[in-house]
């Protein structure tokens, strides 16, 4: 399989959905999975009561003047369509991200079960409680990333809002940043089994940037759509671990 592409990294996620029908795995999901259904009934009736309301809000900040009010229903309109995209996206993203800091330990075993049956050679041993702590630790190093870089890029977005044309390109960047941070989600269990260190870890990741946005686009597609969710997450452990493992981009790096 080529690497480095769009292509073959969205067919990461593909591979591991299919791997996740396999019977060795279905004891590492049963927990996550009954997780990403409680998050997913939490998050979907807070979108569906609230979403409205938050459109008319920034509708109504739309001033009255005249020279304005020709347009502002097509104002309003390409509002609530570029609100419907931003919070369908940020349901996708805050439904990942919640799941994963809760259940970021099964999901390291099944990372580590996966690199087992592609490998047949298992991450460094280490006791129970030292992988939860571990890897609850690294969820919190990656929320911090993703705050911190998240904030530079919903502020870049927000100026571009207000530029004519450069406007259009608000929800492609919003995407390509929400794809990137799925990848770097799901790769990073098998990398984290391995005790990797995070900035080590993305600039690898870096390297291989193509097939990394060809995977977490896909993942964040079908984290938007609602039960399909629920699998998607899981499917996506085992496509990163898929990905880091056939395409780790230097021998120094694991």
């Amino acid at each position: 399989m080529a690497s480095g592409n769009l292509i073959t990294g969205a067919s990461y996620l593909i591979d591991g959905a299919k791997l996740l029908l396999k019977p060795q795995f279905r004891l590492f999901l049963i927990v996550p999975l009954m997780i990403n259904i409680v998050i997913f009934i939490a998050l979907t009736s807070l979108m569906y009561n609230y979403f409205d309301d938050a459109v008319a809000s920034v509708v109504a900040l739309i001033p009255d003047w005249d020279w304005l009010s020709s347009i502002k229903q097509t104002l309003a309109l390409f509002i609530s369509i570029i609100s419907a995209f931003i919070g369908i996206v940020l349901y996708g993203y805050c439904f990942s991200i919640i799941t994963n800091i809760i259940a970021a330990p099964f999901y390291g075993f099944l990372a580590e079960k996966v690199e087992v049956y592609l490998t047949g050679k298992a991450p460094p041993p280490e006791s129970v409680l030292s992988m939860i702590i571990r890897t609850l630790g690294r969820e919190l190093v990656k929320l911090w990333y993703f705050i911190s870089r998240g904030i530079l890029i919903t502020i870049g977005a927000f100026i571009l809002s207000f530029i004519p044309l450069a406007q259009f390109f608000v929800p492609v960047l919003l995407f390509l940043w929400a794809a990137w941070s799925m990848a770097i989600q799901y790769c990073d269990y098998c990398a984290d089994n391995h005790q990797l260190a995070f900035t080590y870890f993305r600039e690898g990741l870096a390297e291989k940037r193509f097939s990394a946005w060809g995977f977490g686009s896909l993942v964040v597609l079908g984290s938007m759509i609602p039960l399909l969710n629920i699998f998607v997450l899981p499917a996506a452990v085992i496509g990163g671990t898929m990905l880091w493992i056939n395409e780790k981009p230097t021998a120094r790096l694991i």
